[in-house]
């Protein structure tokens, strides 16, 4: 069966938990505890009010997310977002974080977002590739920025341009989009 994308809503949140969870001993997230379900809910909320919170679905079970959020606070800032893409571990290097990653985009481009980024583990091999892959540069590294599972971790800095650096209209929060139009790129991604 075709992966399906869709927005996230509050009901996906257990399954959404769930799928991090396998990260958690990790590496790839620096979170050392998963958060509680009140704690998840609330993060998706939060996310959702401002940015794109995508889900990839494949025979009805959630096997994927990706969602962006602002990589600063400042005004300033508000032309570029941080990324962050979670599929399945049983599931990765089939093209889903890069339909998940493509259609994150394009709704961006909608909120005029300029600029994107992803912080990467250095140890995450297959996440440097797939940025790589995604036409993300890498800008440069933190080195030893963390400490999990008994070792200093890098954190490499990806950047991605996806729209002109000419003079910028502002931010659009994602509930304030025209749903016809994030529907239309939704039914792409799913054709």
């Amino acid at each position: 069966m075709k992966p399906m994308i869709r927005l996230a809503d509050a009901q996906d949140t257990e399954a959404l938990r769930a799928l991090y969870a396998q990260y958690i001993d990790t590496d790839i997230t620096f979170e050392m505890t998963l958060p509680s379900l009140a704690e998840y809910l609330r993060r998706v909320e939060d996310t959702r009010s401002e940015f794109p919170y995508l889900v990839c679905e494949l025979d009805g079970r959630l096997i994927g997310y990706a969602y962006a959020h602002r990589i600063r606070e400042r005004e300033a800032y508000q032309w570029s977002a941080e990324l962050s893409v979670y599929l399945d571990p049983a599931l990765t290097s089939r093209g889903l974080g890069c339909l998940l990653y493509t259609t994150l985009i394009r709704l961006l481009k909608l909120q005029n977002i300029r600029t994107v980024y992803g912080g990467v583990t250095g140890s995450n091999l297959g996440s440097v590739r797939f940025h790589e892959k995604q036409g993300f540069s890498l800008l440069g590294c933190f080195h030893n920025i963390g400490y999990k599972n008994g070792r200093w971790l890098d954190v490499l800095w990806y950047e991605k341009q996806i729209a002109a650096y000419d003079e910028p209209l502002p931010f659009v929060r994602f509930e304030r989009l025209d749903q016809a139009e994030v529907q239309a790129i939704l039914d792409e991604a799913n054709a």
